[in-house]
């Protein structure tokens, strides 16, 4: 109780600490990125969590099973390999409850992973990718021999530990379940350790058989194969770029019966996906929501209108600041996609009102506009089109030939008319027919005409 003013006030909704914070993030709905798939897009988004990625959520349950368990106790070193995530939701619990931690991870994770880690008093021993999972050197050998060398150490192993899938068969499904009234028809799900899409879906198939659990996997990565062939093929296995999905061997929380299909992505779409998920739902997810995104909407066609997909979104934004929200990393890999004005662009800013003459009108009123507004073109009109222009070259002839022809109509001296574009018309079309001898381009609106030359080109792209 706090008194305040004379009167207790009770503390409602206090934590203990920052544990207890785990869990129940928000279900989201997809509105512009998912605007093309007919059934309702929801994203379980998990940078709620205290550590900004659903692997708070194993990784808590795996330390308070190995306390349990008595694998665990006061004053021992948490050993664990990690793409940074794990790490974080292990460090959080290790400041709570009073252990060390030491990590290990690859040279391909971003900087800001590896420094959070270290931000929590984590060591953090960074290893080669390339290098197979029995090489002495990967993260996952090193993180083996620490523990080994290490006195009074557990290692987490969430590859293979059950609590990691348990965690999720525990809270992730059943929220999941609750938050859309048993609706939910697919999970989507990018795979790791498995731990996430297994427990998850083991929790949602048992309420209801017929949900459809989809793997996104990455190239480079052996789940796809092995799922459709049974073969573990090593020449499935090469480098890839995309963070926390994907593995070179099968971690024994993958149950590869209880996924329905593995859709790959490649680490382009991922990474375009991660930057158009905060474009267009100003929601700030990492890497992996990106590919799992990415793999949604490769799969688009195997979801029904009435139907309700959930795709989660594992971890926050700022891990990849660096990264995949750097514009010279992505222009460096080839993944950056530039986006192009289009004609309706070109036209922002300028003044909307078109200077133009009738048809009928006399053409000492055309000369009378273009040495107002010191322009060298000017569009003829009739009955709201357009019907020729009238240049200065042209003015120039006419008036040289025939000193009367000011009190003639316009379109006695206009030649033809200018090219008319729509608004979505691009740079490039813009270009085309500038560059075909055109003074100007004309570009139909909604409320009438505007016009572009080749300086307003030239002054959009300086």
């Amino acid at each position: 109780m706090v008194r305040a003013c004379g009167t207790f006030v009770a503390m409602t909704h206090i934590h203990d600490n920052i544990l207890s914070t785990i869990g129940n993030t928000p279900l989201v709905r997809l509105n512009k990125i998912a605007k093309d798939i007919p059934a309702t897009v929801l994203a379980k988004v998990e940078t709620t969590n205290p550590g900004n990625s659903i692997k708070d959520r194993m990784a808590i349950k795996m330390v308070e099973d190995a306390e349990k368990a008595g694998l665990l106790k006061p004053g021992y070193t948490i050993i664990e390999g990690t793409s940074g995530n794990t790490g974080m939701g292990l460090a959080i619990a290790a400041i709570i409850k009073g252990y060390k931690c030491i990590f290990t991870t690859t040279d391909k994770q971003s900087k800001e992973k590896v420094d959070i880690l270290r931000a929590f008093g984590a060591e953090v021993i960074v290893c080669p990718t390339n290098v197979d999972p029995e090489d002495p050197r990967s993260y996952y050998s090193v993180s083996s021999r620490l523990v080994n060398e290490t006195p009074n150490s557990w290692k987490a192993n969430q590859y293979d530990n059950p609590s990691n899938a348990q965690a999720h068969y525990e809270t992730t499904g059943p929220e999941i379940w609750e938050q859309t009234g048993g609706k939910i028809d697919h999970l989507v799900v990018g795979v790791g350790t498995g731990g996430t899409l297994c427990g998850t879906g083991k929790y949602l198939k048992e309420k209801n058989p017929n949900i459809k659990l989809w793997g996104i996997d990455t190239y480079g990565s052996v789940f796809k194969k092995l799922k459709e062939t049974g073969e573990f093929d090593k020449n499935e296995i090469y480098p890839y770029i995309t963070e926390g999905i994907g593995e070179d061997f099968v971690p024994a929380n993958v149950d590869m019966d209880l996924i329905d299909h593995f859709e790959k992505v490649t680490d382009r779409d991922a990474a375009i996906y991660t930057r158009k998920i905060v474009k267009d739902e100003g929601i700030f997810v990492g890497n992996s929501a990106g590919a799992a995104m990415a793999g949604l909407m490769q799969l688009k066609d195997n979801f029904k209108k009435g139907e309700v997909v959930v795709v989660i979104f594992h971890d926050h934004g700022s891990r990849y600041v660096g990264k995949m929200f750097n514009d010279d990393w992505m222009r460096e890999r080839g993944f950056l996609v530039e986006e192009k004005p289009t004609a309706g662009d070109l036209l922002k800013g300028k003044d909307l009102q078109l200077l133009s003459v009738e048809a009928d009108e006399p053409v000492r009123n055309a000369i009378e506009k273009m040495r107002a507004h010191n322009i060298d073109q000017l569009p003829v009109f009739e009955g709201g089109k357009p019907v020729g222009t009238i240049t200065d070259a042209r003015l120039f002839d006419a008036i040289l030939e025939d000193a009367d022809v000011r009190l003639q109509a316009a379109r006695v001296v206009m030649g033809p008319a200018l090219p008319v574009l729509k608004v979505d018309a691009t740079l490039d079309e813009v270009a085309k027919r500038l560059g075909n001898g055109s003074p100007a381009v004309l570009v139909e609106q909604v409320n009438g005409y505007g016009i572009l030359t080749k300086q307003d080109i030239i002054g959009k792209l300086k």
